[in-house]
């Protein structure tokens, strides 16, 4: 057990001399009585001390007073820069330190260790992070007001919010995020610094910038996080797209809860938790075309083209945020197929199990489930795709193939594009029932695509 491992390095530096305690979001989330998922321990133990104490470490920061301590399995996979397994595996330690100037709005230009953890919280972010534990003597020291905070249910910065921000940007999608996640207001002080600097988020990397929208689409609060983004300015910054949305009209009679925007907040709060990210992105990034393809037709409003514009953008916002291509590929099917259920009850039986069989199908039933409850509410072409697909034998989902391109090219087919045509035609009707053996097959074959000569 990960807590374990780590109140066992804070004894083993104690038993070295050190001071030690766990520190951060595990501390908050143990004084709240949830399970933390990662435990950070601060020490005033400097990097080079830690690694002695510890030889298998990760130096994944060492010039910032931040060693790695693998636990278990872990410990295999040390090398200069930790995996994701690792480190989900490991316990942070962090030497005691103050940081002077941070010049990129991330790293501190200059650090200074120190003996004094006091003087080590006082540089973190928001008070109700600044909390330590001694698990020896079972006793929280709060030098900053972290207990109060947490009792009151506030996000506020330690010190002043604009410097807090300045050190590093990304603190004001956490403030917001942590918001969210607890359901606490932030303190007056501490939002207000946020409009003022939102524009300075473009410091950040587009990566962390992913990771902490991702953590709030995921963690089951996203329709507060995404309101407390726009309430902010961030939301402009960083997603204009979804900012867009606001005020966009749509037909009253397939969305009575108003703009698109107002859709995608609802759709949001449906998300399913634990959720996967790209579910989560699928259904913010869904209706994403909507804005530049409306229009008021004679007969209601409409949005023509907006699943392909759609398509286009969320590609722009992926790429600009650095996902990878397995999720990108994932994301652009949901966005790209979400209309699809319109027309399910009247697809051929060779389209419907071509639809439910494509990669992560559970996603998009989902999507549709939750875009169906954050609008008109009609489920009918849900359960319908649910009853069907459990209707199916699975060996006529997914039959083998009656013939291949050597059937073809034995019947004196020329070899070319026409062959995946040819195929497909053959597993269409083969979906459809037509044909049921590769007689059968080569039959249809000769009568509907003659050998050219």
């Amino acid at each position: 057990m990960l807590k374990d491992f780590a109140i066992s390095i804070v004894r083993t530096l104690r038993d070295r001399g050190h001071q030690a305690y766990l520190v951060g979001g595990c501390v908050r989330d143990l004084v709240l009585g949830r399970e933390p998922a990662d435990y950070d321990v601060a020490t005033d133990a400097t990097p080079d001390e830690v690694m002695r104490i510890f030889p298998e470490t990760y130096s994944v920061g060492a010039q910032f007073g931040v060693v790695l301590v693998p636990a278990g399995d872990a410990a295999g996979y040390v090398s200069a820069e930790a995996s994701e397994h690792a480190r989900s595996n490991a316990v942070e330690v962090a030497t005691f330190r103050s940081d002077v100037g941070y010049s990129d709005g991330r790293h501190p230009d200059e650090v200074r260790f120190s003996k004094d953890p006091r003087e080590d919280v006082e540089r973190r972010d928001f008070t109700i992070n600044g909390l330590l534990f001694d698990p020896i003597k079972n006793q929280v020291l709060d030098f900053v007001g972290g207990r109060k905070d947490l009792d009151a249910g506030i996000i506020r910065t330690i010190g002043e919010p604009e410097r807090r921000f300045a050190e590093d940007k990304l603190r004001m999608l956490r403030g917001l995020r942590f918001a969210a996640r607890f359901d606490y207001r932030i303190e007056a002080k501490t939002f207000a610094a946020i409009p003022k600097m939102a524009a300075q988020i473009h410091q950040v990397s587009h990566e962390r910038v992913r990771d902490e929208l991702t953590r709030m689409l995921t963690e089951g609060h996203a329709r507060r996080a995404f309101l407390l983004l726009d309430e902010s300015g961030l939301l402009h910054e960083i997603l204009p797209e979804i900012s867009a949305m606001k005020g966009v009209e749509q037909p009253p009679e397939f969305h009575p809860e108003g703009d698109v925007f107002v859709h995608t907040l609802l759709l949001l709060d449906e998300l399913p938790h634990p959720c996967t990210r790209t579910l989560a992105w699928g259904a913010l990034l869904h209706d994403v075309g909507k804005p530049p393809t409306f229009r008021v037709a004679p007969d209601r409003i409409r949005f023509d083209g907006h699943v392909e514009v759609g398509v286009r953008m969320a590609q722009e916002i992926l790429h600009r945020l650095r996902f990878s291509n397995d999720d990108t590929e994932q994301i652009l099917a949901l966005v790209a197929n979400h209309m699809r259920f319109a027309d399910v009850q009247k697809m051929k039986e060779s389209t419907f199990k071509r639809f439910v069989r494509m990669p992560d199908f559970a996603e998009h039933l989902e999507l549709h489930r939750i875009d169906c409850q954050a609008s008109h509410g009609d489920l009918t072409s849900y359960q319908f795709t649910r009853e069907k697909m459990a209707a199916i034998p699975p060996e006529t989902m997914r039959p083998a193939p009656l013939i291949t391109g050597d059937d073809l090219i034995a019947a004196g087919y020329e070899p070319g594009p026409r062959f995946k045509e040819i195929l497909s035609a053959v597993e269409d009707a083969q979906l459809e029932g037509q044909l049921q053996g590769r007689e059968d097959a080569m039959a249809f074959v000769r009568a509907q695509f003659p050998v050219q000569t």
